[in-house]
C-alpha cells in the first residue's frame, strides 16, 4: 500500500488543498478518493494594530512556505518521496476583508481582515442602497467605508481581492476568484453566477468620480471546476523556496473558508447545511427559494457552484473556549501531573456531558471581538452567573461550549422564521474532534440532527483539496454528484439526533443568553 501511494505521489496524481485561517495555515494533500495522504500547518495570530485587525503580508509567505514544508516533510517521512507536482492545486482563506493594489501591484494599506467592524456608516448606506443586506466585514463595505472617510490611496485603487485571491494571484498570476468567495465581496446573482449587474450599476453611480468602477477593479468569478490558472515559475518559488516544485500545476477557482467547509461537509445541495467552527463560528444553508425580506443576521452568499446560501456569520467562535483549555492545561502542569492539550479537551469536555441541561444557571460570552448580531462593536468575553447558579466544572464547560454556539443560534432562528427547510446540518472544525460533545449540543441549539465525518477535523483544507480534485477529475459531473459519488460515498459519518432534554436545556440557555447580552453591552461601555 506504501509503494502504490509513493507512486501515486511521485505521478503527480495527489490533489493538494491550502487553506489560510484566522490562527492556522494548513497543508492538506489527497488521493484520488480524497484519502487523506499527508498534512501540514503553521499557527499564526491576527495583529491589532492602528484600531484595525490585520496580518502582513510577509506573514503569509512565510506561514505559507512553513506550511508547506511541514507537508513536504510529513509526505516523506511516510511515503519516502518528496512530492514535485499535484494533479491540482488550490487555495482557501478566511473571507471578505480588503486587500487593495495600485496599478504596480503595491498593497496601498494593511490588510484589514473581515474581523474589523469600523464599516457601519458604509454597510448601512449600502444596504438601503442594494437591498440586500452588505454586512460589515463585506469587501464592498470596507472599499466604501474607505470612499466615505475619503482616505487618500482610495483613486489609486486599480485591484481589490480576498486574501485567497491575493494568494491565487501571486501564484498563478491570473486575477479570478470562487464565486462563493467572491459573494462575499459584493452580491451575486446566482442565475449569471456572476456580480449582480444591476447593483455593479448602482454602486458606480453612487460613488462615481470617487473610486475606478468595479468591473475594473474586482476579480474575475469561477465556479467550482473551472480552470483558473496554474503554477508559475515565480509562483512554486514562493511557495516553496528549495526549488523542488514544478510549475504548471492547473488550479482550481480561489475559495472561501465557507465555501470550502460545505465541500468538507458534503453540504451543497438544496435543505442541507453546514456549521465551521473555528476563531469564527459560521452556518450556512442552501436555500430552496428567496428570502421574503432583508434580515441583518443573515448574508446572502452562494456554494462553490453559484447556489444561494443563506449565512449565519458569528465573529466569535472556539477561541475563548481554547483560552480556557489552556489555562487548564497550565494548571494540570503546576499540580504536577501534566496533559497534553488533546487531553485537556477531552477531559473538559466530558465533563460537560456531566453539567445541568441549562449549564446550571451560569452564562459565557465568547465576546473577543465586536459581534454585529448580538448588537457589539466591541466584545469583552464574560462569566456570568447569579447566586443562586451551580458553579461546577460540568456546568462551568457546558456553559462555555453553549456559549461558542449562542450568537449563531440567535441568526438560525431568524431563518427557523423565514420557514427555511433543513434536512440535516453538517459540522466540522477542531472541536468536533472530541466524539460526541460539542455534536450533541450543536444539534440542541439547532434542534435539528448534526452529522461529523471522519474528515471534519482536517476541515477547509481538505475542502479545497477535494475543489482541486474537481478540476482534475469531476468533468461531466456536477459539484453535488461529484462529492456524493466520490468523496463521501464511503464516508464515515456519524450523526447526532436533538436530545430532546438538551433542547429544552439550551432553550433556557438562550433566554438567559439574550437577556444578559445587556451586560456584555454595558461591560463593553464600561471596561
Amino acid at each position: 500500500m506504501t509503494a502504490d501511494i509513493s507512486a501515486l505521489i511521485e505521478q503527480g496524481r495527489a490533489s493538494l488543498g491550502i487553506e489560510l485561517g484566522s490562527t492556522r495555515i494548513k497543508a492538506c494533500l489527497i488521493g484520488p478518493n480524497a484519502e487523506v495522504l499527508g498534512t501540514g500547518s503553521h499557527e499564526w495570530e491576527n495583529v491589532y494594530a492602528d484600531k484595525l485587525w490585520t496580518y502582513s503580508l510577509d506573514a503569509v509567505w512565510s506561514g505559507l512556505q512553513a506550511a508547506y514544508a511541514e507537508l513536504v516533510a510529513n509526505v516523506h517521512e511516510q511515503y519516502g518521496v518528496t512530492p514535485e507536482r499535484y494533479a491540482a492545486m488550490g487555495v482557501s482563506a478566511m473571507m471578505h476583508g480588503y486587500l487593495a493594489f495600485d496599478a504596480d501591484g503595491e498593497l496601498l494599506a494593511p490588510f484589514r481582515t473581515w474581523r474589523n467592524t469600523n464599516t457601519g456608516v458604509a454597510a448601512a448606506e449600502l444596504t438601503e442602497l442594494l437591498g440586500v443586506n452588505i454586512p460589515l466585514r463585506w469587501s464592498i463595505a470596507h472599499l466604501h467605508q474607505a470612499v466615505v472617510d475619503a482616505e487618500p490611496h482610495v483613486p489609486e485603487i486599480r485591484f481589490l481581492t480576498t486574501l485567497a485571491g491575493y494568494v491565487h494571484w501571486k501564484l498563478t498570476g491570473e486575477k479570478v476568484l470562487g464565486v462563493g468567495d467572491a459573494s462575499g465581496m459584493f452580491p451575486i446573482d446566482s442565475a449569471t453566477r456572476d456580480y449582480d449587474a444591476e447593483l455593479v450599476a448602482r454602486y458606480d453611480g453612487l460613488a462615481a468620480g470617487r473610486v475606478p468602477a468595479l468591473t475594473d477593479l474586482l476579480p474575475e468569478v469561477l465556479v467550482a471546476g473551472a480552470a483558473a490558472g496554474s503554477l508559475t515559475e515565480n509562483g512554486a518559488r514562493l511557495l516553496d523556496p528549495t526549488g523542488t516544485l514544478r510549475p504548471g500545476i492547473p488550479f482550481a477557482p480561489p475559495e472561501g473558508d465557507a465555501g470550502t467547509g460545505m465541500v468538507a461537509t458534503g453540504a451543497v445541495a438544496p435543505r442541507t447545511g453546514n456549521v465551521s467552527a473555528g476563531t469564527s463560528i459560521f452556518a450556512m444553508v442552501v436555500l430552496e427559494r428567496p428570502l421574503s425580506e432583508v434580515h441583518h443576521e443573515l448574508d446572502l452568499v452562494t456554494t462553490p457552484s453559484g447556489d444561494a446560501v443563506a449565512m449565519v456569520h458569528c465573529n466569535n467562535g472556539a477561541s475563548e473556549l481554547a483560552a480556557w483549555a489552556n489555562m487548564f492545561t497550565a494548571f494540570s502542569a503546576a499540580a504536577g501531573v501534566p496533559q497534553t492539550p488533546d487531553a485537556t479537551y477531552a477531559a473538559l469536555f466530558s465533563a460537560a456531558l456531566e453539567g445541568e441541561a441549562d449549564a446550571g444557571g451560569l452564562l459565557a460570552y465568547n465576546h473577543l471581538a465586536g459581534e454585529p448580531i448580538a448588537g457589539l462593536d466591541e466584545g469583552r468575553p464574560l462569566v456570568v452567573r447569579t447566586p443562586d447558579s451551580r458553579l461546577t466544572l460540568p456546568n462551568f464547560m457546558r456553559a462555555q461550549l453553549y456559549g461558542v454556539f449562542g450568537t449563531l443560534a440567535l441568526g438560525m432562528a431568524v431563518l427557523h422564521a423565514e420557514g427555511v427547510g433543513l434536512d440535516r446540518m453538517y459540522a466540522h472544525g477542531g472541536m468536533f474532534r472530541t466524539a460526541g460533545v460539542a455534536q450533541r449540543f450543536l444539534a440542541a441549539a439547532l434542534d435539528a440532527p448534526v452529522a461529523v465525518a471522519e474528515t471534519a477535523s482536517e476541515g477547509g483544507a481538505w475542502g479545497m483539496a477535494v475543489l482541486a480534485a474537481y478540476v482534475a477529475d469531476g468533468a461531466g459531473r456536477d459539484l453535488d454528484t461529484y462529492l456524493a459519488e466520490v468523496v463521501f460515498a464511503d464516508a464515515p459519518i456519524t450523526t447526532a439526533d436533538p436530545d430532546p432534554a438538551d433542547v429544552a436545556g439550551f432553550s433556557a440557555y438562550l433566554d438567559r443568553y439574550r437577556a444578559g447580552l445587556a451586560v456584555e453591552a454595558a461591560a463593553v461601555a464600561s471596561l
